[in-house]
């Protein structure tokens, strides 16, 4: 269940997409292709939360009880993490990785085989990790998904390996 960026890179890394669940640069399925949905849900939940907010401030502070040092999730975050689908955007993973600068091409190795895209490309992209709240077992770890195909296009299923070449 991982993936490793390798090739011409100065770090080669290795990607563990069942940890980004976590990750605050998440964004789910709905958000990237459903943005104008998912706009009246959030602005919803930031008024449930601020009412929420304000009567822990209230209770936290009447009590004097230190604030708590992890930052916790919500119950929304918790609900939305196990019903939701999520992607992660592939661009950070790639920085970090700095790829050289002749680098011109991004070859994926999958079950199927390979699938070589342009870098720049590839650099769009966003990569599945979740659907319904689990783990992407079958054709996983990850698929790979371009903002500007939308929704129903078909996804590069499968993908062990990102060789910059």
């Amino acid at each position: 269940m991982i993936v490793q960026i390798k090739g011409n890179v100065k770090f080669p890394i290795t990607l563990d997409p069942t940890v980004w669940i976590f990750d605050d640069r998440k964004k789910s399925f709905n958000e990237v292709f459903h943005p104008e949905i998912t706009e009246d849900k959030t602005d919803e939940a930031e008024d449930e939360l601020k009412r929420k907010s304000l009567r822990f401030d209230r209770e936290v502070y009447q009590q004097k009880l230190n604030p708590p040092v992890n930052k916790s999730l919500h119950r929304k975050e918790k609900e939305r993490i196990f019903t939701d689908s999520f992607m992660m955007p592939i661009k950070p993973f790639i920085h970090t990785s700095e790829p050289d600068s002749s680098v011109e091409e991004a070859v994926l190795i999958t079950d199927d085989g390979s699938i070589t895209l342009s870098a720049d490309r590839f650099a769009e992209g966003l990569l599945l990790f979740s659907k319904d709240g689990k783990p992407l077992k079958e054709g996983g770890p990850v698929h790979l998904y371009f903002k500007d195909k939308g929704e129903n296009q078909q996804p590069i299923t499968g993908i062990k390996e990102i060789f910059f070449q």
